[in-house]
């Protein structure tokens, strides 16, 4: 029991060090992720906006096209109703012909509305590059900052990460687990010493028969406050002098 009790506060002392360690890097880590994820919506925007651009120019060319031939149809129609001789054909020639005007004017007002659209987009656009340029330049400000940072700690980091993995596969996983959830739900701190019969977290009084187990190193015992693990000055002093 002894050995789980010094395991889970070698564990704590490691992620409390990786803690100041990330503490150091300040606002820069979410700061580069909140860029990240913003220049990738604001590039989808630019995607969005290109292709609407060329959506729009290629139905306006087939809007165009269909005018012109339509027009040249009423031309043909109307050439036609020269030459026949009945009032059935020349009745048909003026249907076809009235159905082709109509068909030009919804055209000419969807013509309308697609240039309306091009305009539209192509405004959106010409504010939307300047704004991903500024967003780009400070990514790579920020990120080469944070890259700075990083490469000050790496080893340090690295060191500490691998003193990590090899503790996380010596702790039970009852352990483990239990330590994670305290660890997440409590700012950091899992396990803690008592002193002065205050527990080390939240620093209120340890219960007498609690400090009296606690020296016995025989169970994971919890403060009944805070729900962190506690651990006695025996422990402390032997995982300090492991290191």
């Amino acid at each position: 029991m002894e050995n789980r009790l010094r395991l889970l506060y070698g564990l704590q002392r490691v992620d409390s060090s990786l803690d100041e360690l990330h503490e150091l890097k300040g606002d820069l880590p979410h700061l580069v992720e909140v860029l990240e994820k913003k220049l990738r919506e604001r590039e989808q925007q630019r995607k969005t906006l290109e292709e609407t651009v060329k959506s729009s120019i290629v139905r306006r060319d087939q809007i165009d096209l269909e005018i012109v031939t339509t027009k040249e149809k009423i031309e043909k129609y109307k050439e036609q109703q020269f030459q026949i001789k009945t009032n059935k054909q020349y009745d048909a020639l003026t249907r076809e012909i009235d159905l082709s005007q109509e068909r030009i004017t919804a055209l000419e007002k969807e013509m309308e509305s697609v240039e309306g659209k091009t305009t539209v987009a192509k405004s959106d656009l010409e504010g939307l590059l300047p704004e991903l340029e500024e967003l780009k330049k400070e990514l790579k400000e920020r990120q080469t900052e944070l890259d700075q940072v990083n490469k000050e700690h790496e080893d340090e980091e690295l060191k500490l990460k691998h003193q990590r993995d090899k503790l996380t596969v010596r702790i039970e996983k009852s352990d483990l687990k239990q330590y994670e959830r305290i660890r997440k739900a409590l700012g950091g701190k899992a396990v803690v010493p008592v002193r002065r019969n205050a527990c080390g977290g939240c620093f209120k009084r340890v219960p007498p028969q609690v400090s009296v187990e606690l020296r016995k190193n025989s169970s994971v015992m919890t403060c009944e406050h805070c729900g962190r693990m506690l651990v006695s000055d025996d422990i402390v002093q032997a995982t300090t002098s492991d290191e």
